[in-house]
């Protein structure tokens, strides 16, 4: 499918470039450094990962010309009105996971296509719930995968998901890191 501009993906993960790839579109890869993610604290929980998604497109708009669009997002996991983003170390992991067993969380996505002069953002949510998971498998998981670049500190595609994860109500690839679905459908419009 061809689109009427330059396609910037503006993220490092190795799953969003996959999911990206997926639509068979060219495009290119543009990470700024030091991005600031911080958000409110008194923000809506459903809308802290679109807060920081347009923050990172902010970030391009002086990269942009007119026929380029960045595609900005970030992803976290909300459980009972609390933020999990991406643990700082292997210790923060293994508590969220502990904390996610046996219970389901929100997924949460926001994106935002952003060009020169035009911005279309959405947000995506899935519900995930794991079974119980015992520690020797939290403690496996962390050691072997290093999920520290993960929010929620797991990957769906990745064997804490084979084992552990019962369900998901909603789009899998948002669980992953980009609602690609959605994302097309929103290219399409643009």
């Amino acid at each position: 499918m061809e689109f009427n501009y330059k396609i910037i993906l503006a993220s490092n993960s190795p799953r969003r470039k996959e999911l990206l790839s997926g639509l068979d579109l060219d495009y290119d890869i543009v990470v700024l450094p030091d991005i600031d993610e911080s958000y409110p604290q008194d923000i809506n929980k459903e809308e802290v990962a679109l807060y920081i998604a347009k923050k990172k497109a902010n970030a391009y708009k002086s990269l942009l010309t007119e026929n380029t669009l960045v595609i900005t997002a970030d992803t976290v996991v909300v459980l009972e009105e609390k933020v999990f983003g991406k643990p700082i170390n292997e210790s923060e992991a293994k508590d969220m996971l502990r904390q996610l067993s046996g219970k389901t969380h929100q997924v949460i996505t926001g994106a935002c296509l952003t060009t020169h002069d035009k911005q279309k953002t959405f947000s995506v949510i899935s519900d995930v719930r794991f079974s119980n998971l015992e520690n020797s498998e939290i403690e496996y998981y962390v050691s072997k995968y290093k999920p520290l670049d993960k929010a929620g500190a797991y990957g769906i595609q990745e064997w804490i998901g084979y084992v552990g994860v019962e369900y998901i109500g909603g789009s899998y690839f948002n669980v992953m890191g980009l609602p690609i679905q959605r994302l097309y459908q929103e290219l399409k419009k643009f």
